[in-house]
């Protein structure tokens, strides 16, 4: 069964699932995350760390409300670990709040555990087990089903509290229902995978909606009864609280979280460990710690608490089935997946950028315990190349160094406090700067006046295009200088313009000479019009004289 469901609209790349999933049953494509469900174990991790909550637990309440619906008598079995969830509110004020629901009666899983328990002592006793593992977590079995297959041996072959008890009441009520509700993402699975014991699974958040929904209120009223040992399961230890632990050959251990159960079950695949029981939950503090408890793991010491004042001193009185009864079957789950050849390894190493054994850094930022893994997980297609962070930064940071280190524009970045963080090749040729390192970390007034930059500071504007001469460089440059509000710096680019200000000299010089010499030309030429007219004047007039002289005489005669 897929129970849980993924929102893509929902999932933002951010690779938490990943780095908390103990058995990196998710895989990425086209920027989402994808459960592999013959991988997955289970656990819920995802579902708790998803900050964009994009996991989903699939519903069953309506599945529940059909079954109520047609008439049968439903009973639900409910986890031990409600007490915890469920602060003050002990089992009568819970039968009385899921009655009007609609449930027939409400019966505490509990009663289910003390008889796994004594099945679990009289294998001990009876089989002469060399080791023994606790089959009540279903997503324990499922990591020894898909990881550790050779381990199975050591798994107890009995169902979990939750299918002991629900066919514990269908054997006292044939044509009963069952429900159980508990904090368990795993339980929906193994309720799906085992038909006919559990006719459906809700978590404590999806009791709590349908109750809100309903207008149905808890009433704070905690009972006492003292045949209720069996209510320490949830906890971590809480099957060996049970037990009488009176086979002195045995070593009885409780582990809890995944990654101690792997290490375990590691410990005994090596064959150094012998005559153990161990009482195995994937989730820290058991279940109590379980994935959709509704305080999700925010308290375990007060949820350890609320489970032991609640717990009796004595066990539930039960009717033991037959051994036969109880027996359940574990097989191998496959899971489909080649071991990469080295060549192919090493391939996916130098995509990364990791070309020797020094650039793997292990860092575990990708959710991948090491940078071989990662690959790995590549080939598989569980994973992409662009999950590794040091290499996208590096990546970045090359490519933004290439840009800066290129670009003509001469680039300083400053701090608040006015000290030099990166200068780049053409601001150093600029300012005639050695070295990059012989100015970082040092005050901007080292090298410029620091008069604009403290400007830019305090007023947050930008100082666009300003032409400056700096007298102490010989240069003309165009500068530039912006206020970085998110990264609180000063980032001054400026244009050497030298070059364009010698030429724009150069044709001032042009120009003012051409002024110059039009000038002369034109006064060189006023005094040869005027020498021109004054000659012209004295010809006129002598010619003037010469004609009226001719006139008169011609007059005369």
């Amino acid at each position: 069964m897929n129970c849980l469901t993924l929102k893509k609209s929902n999932c933002k790349n951010c690779y938490k699932c990943i780095r908390n999933c103990p058995v990196k049953a998710i895989r990425f494509s086209g920027n989402q995350a994808h459960i592999i469900s013959n991988e997955c174990i289970l656990c819920g991790q995802c579902f708790v760390v998803c900050p964009q909550n994009a996991k989903e637990i699939v519903n069953e309440t309506e599945k529940a409300k059909v079954l109520i619906q047609s008439g049968d008598k439903v009973i639900v079995s409910l986890a031990p670990s409600f007490i915890a969830n469920y602060e003050g509110v002990g089992i009568e004020s819970m039968r009385e709040a899921l009655k009007k629901l609609g449930f027939y009666d409400v019966e505490e899983t509990a009663i289910g555990a003390t008889i796994v328990k004594n099945e679990y002592e009289r294998m001990l006793k009876e089989e002469n087990k060399d080791i023994l593992i606790s089959s009540c977590c279903h997503s324990v079995n499922l990591l020894i089903q898909k990881y550790f297959p050779d381990q199975l041996q050591y798994l107890a072959d009995v169902m979990s509290p939750m299918q002991a008890h629900c066919y514990d009441i269908k054997k006292r009520y044939p044509d009963a229902k069952t429900v159980f509700i508990g904090p368990c993402v795993a339980k929906k699975d193994e309720a799906s995978h085992y038909e006919g014991i559990v006719d459906a699974v809700l978590t404590y958040e999806e009791l709590t909606n349908w109750l809100i929904s309903e207008k149905v209120e808890l009433k704070q009223d905690i009972d006492d009864y003292e045949k209720s040992k069996a209510r320490f399961f949830p906890t971590t230890g809480g099957i060996l609280k049970t037990m009488a632990q009176d086979l002195k050959e045995y070593t009885y251990l409780a582990i809890d979280g995944t990654e101690n159960c792997i290490n375990a079950l590691k410990d005994i695949q090596s064959g150094k460990i012998h005559k153990c029981f161990i009482e195995m939950s994937s989730c820290i503090g058991s279940c109590v710690g379980g994935p959709v408890m509704e305080k999700y793991h925010k308290a375990p010491i007060q949820s350890y608490n609320a489970v032991a004042r609640y717990a009796g001193k004595e066990d539930f009185e039960v009717n033991q089935p037959e051994s036969f009864e109880l027996r359940k079957f574990f097989t191998t789950i496959e899971k489909e997946l080649n071991t990469p050849s080295e060549a192919e390894i090493q391939e996916v190493l130098k995509q990364m950028g990791k070309t020797k054994p020094s650039d793997e850094i292990n860092c575990s930022s990708c959710g991948y315990p090491t940078c071989r893994d990662k690959a790995i997980a590549i080939i598989h297609g569980k994973s992409e190349i662009s999950m590794c962070l040091p290499f996208l930064k590096e990546k970045a940071e090359s490519f933004s160094d290439s840009i800066i280190n290129n670009t003509p524009n001469g680039i300083i970045v400053l701090n608040d406090k006015l000290e030099v963080q990166q200068i780049n090749r053409a601001a150093r040729k600029i300012l005639n700067v050695r070295s990059a390192s012989d100015v970082l970390g040092d005050q901007v007034v080292r090298i410029l006046d620091p008069q604009v930059f403290m400007q830019v500071r305090d007023s947050r504007r930008t100082v666009r295009n300003k032409r400056l001469y700096l007298a102490e460089y010989k240069k003309y440059v165009e500068q530039t200088v912006v206020y970085d509000l998110e990264g609180n710096m000063i980032i001054c680019i400026m244009r050497d313009v030298s070059d364009e200000e010698g030429e724009r000299q150069k044709k001032e010089s042009i120009s003012q000479q051409t002024i110059e010499i039009a000038d002369k030309v034109v006064e060189k030429q006023m005094r040869i019009v005027q020498e021109i007219a004054s000659l012209l004047g004295e010809t006129a007039a002598e010619t003037k004289i010469a004609l009226t002289k001719l006139k008169e005489s011609i007059t005369d005669e």
